[in-house]
């Protein structure tokens, strides 16, 4: 965006094609064509990522801008110069050569038309993308080209002579060497042949030595195996009988000890017995009073104690009860936010899409009225009845009122009639004079009174 005052305008950057037929002559005087085809365009890209580099694309940018961007809307003007730059450069360089020279090195001599027109593009900020100088061609009544090329063509077919005959000695002569290269060769491999069998021989007992070696060696391992598997067998066995003799030792001591057990249980159900009869003969009622109290207080030791389990149980469950209804409240709530805050983020992305919507319908409004943001705006209060709600509006403000309308004049007279002293004196004189009917129109329309500072108004109303 340029600053208050500046201007800005936009120029292509691409490259563009100029199809040339140069006619130039060579040092012997011998006139040609050279047809050409430049892709010539201002330079975009830096040669590296020095800062000089950057310094010297920027310039080159700024001679473009300034030299030829102003001549792109006649291309006629940018043909004329860069076919001048070309045509000049061509006829300076043939100048210099003979036509046996610019033949046989016409690459060399493209090469250098390319450098000496770049060196001049420069000048203007261009560069050449692309150059197809063409083959070249006799200028009419001129057929240097044509005779030269008849005499090579002649030339041509006396050495294809030529060729030929030596072709058909190298033949006869190499069918020779081969017949002996091929002797020499199948007693080389005959002999390499010999060799390389017995090598082999050798390689393979190698070989079976070292199979039977290793096969040996496997069956060594494996018999180790099993040697190790037979001691580990019986021990496992030995084991196996150590356990089974200590449950048996175990299960014949556990029948008489469960035997003893089962007699001190006989007996001591005897002696209760015993001493149950003794009470029941030799106790006075006073114990067996004691005995029933003692009954009686520990039966409602037990419903107390019952009771109390019973109440902290209820009470444990109470507290699970509400636990578990804050827990599902807490998750009626995590879900409830959650729905919130998914419906908040779709709402976003709507109001997103609904955004970059009306931005692109506003850029492709904008692109198709010229850029004129003027006739946008109005568009888009129109299309939003933006006019018809300020009227209504309006309408609505001053719906019931009944304004007073005054209209006064500061009295300046005829100004052309006095000088220019005056006339300002005039102007301040009028502005005080504009003050009373102001300030009196302001107090009848809305009953405010003007400050002290300023003055009190008439009593009478004069504006004078």
């Amino acid at each position: 965006m340029g600053l208050p005052g500046q201007r800005c305008k936009k120029f292509s950057i691409s490259p563009v094609n100029y199809e040339f037929q140069v006619q130039a002559m060579s040092a012997e005087k011998l006139p040609f064509i050279l047809p050409a085809v430049f892709t010539i365009g201002p330079k975009i890209t830096s040669a590296g990522a020095e800062e000089s580099d950057k310094k010297d694309l920027h310039a080159h940018l700024l001679l473009y801008a300034k030299l030829i961007a102003p001549l792109r809307r006649s291309r006629s003007h940018v043909h004329e110069l860069v076919r001048g730059i070309i045509e000049g450069e061509t006829r300076v360089l043939a100048a210099e050569l003979t036509m046996e020279e610019i033949f046989k090195g016409a690459k060399t001599f493209k090469e250098e038309v390319f450098n000496k027109v770049q060196l001049e593009l420069n000048q203007f900020g261009l560069i050449i993308y692309n150059a197809n100088v063409k083959q070249l061609v006799d200028v009419p009544g001129h057929e240097y080209f044509s005779y030269l090329g008849q005499k090579t063509q002649q030339h041509a077919a006396n050495q294809a002579k030529v060729d030929v005959a030596e072709a058909k000695m190298k033949g006869e002569v190499g069918a020779k060497e081969r017949e002996g290269l091929t002797r020499q060769n199948a007693a080389k491999v005959d002999a390499e042949t010999k060799v390389l069998s017995a090598r082999q021989q050798g390689q393979g007992l190698k070989e079976e030595a070292k199979v039977k070696a290793e096969v040996k060696v496997f069956e060594n391992a494996r018999e180790a195996e099993v040697v190790a598997a037979k001691a580990d067998l019986a021990m496992k066995k030995a084991a196996w009988e150590k356990l089974a003799k200590v449950a048996e030792v175990e299960a014949s001591k556990a029948v008489a000890i469960r035997e003893a057990e089962l007699q001190m249980e006989v007996e001591r159900k005897n002696a209760l017995r015993q001493i149950e009869k003794l009470k029941a003969e030799q106790l006075s009622e006073a114990i067996v009073q004691y005995d029933t109290q003692v009954q009686v207080s520990n039966a409602q030791f037990y419903s107390r104690q019952k009771a109390a389990e019973a109440a902290l149980f209820e009470q444990m469950r109470a507290a699970e009860a509400r636990k578990a209804q804050a827990d599902a409240h807490l998750f009626e709530q995590k879900m409830s936010e959650d729905a919130k805050l998914y419906a908040k983020q779709k709402e976003a992305e709507s109001l997103a899409l609904v955004g970059k919507a009306k931005t692109d319908y506003v850029a492709s409004m904008l692109h198709e009225l010229g850029d004129n943001y003027q006739a946008l705006r109005d568009y888009l209060m129109i299309d939003g009845d933006i006019y018809a709600d300020m009227a209504r509006i309006n309408a609505g403000a001053v719906s019931g009122m009944k304004p007073k309308i005054s209209i006064w004049s500061n009295g300046n007279g005829n100004g052309g009639e006095e000088a220019a002293a005056g006339r300002a004196m005039k102007e301040v004189a009028g502005v005080y004079k504009m003050l009373p009917p102001l300030l009196s129109t302001v107090h009848e329309q809305t009953g405010m009174l003007p400050p002290a500072w300023m003055g009190a108004l008439p009593m009478n109303g004069d504006a004078n």
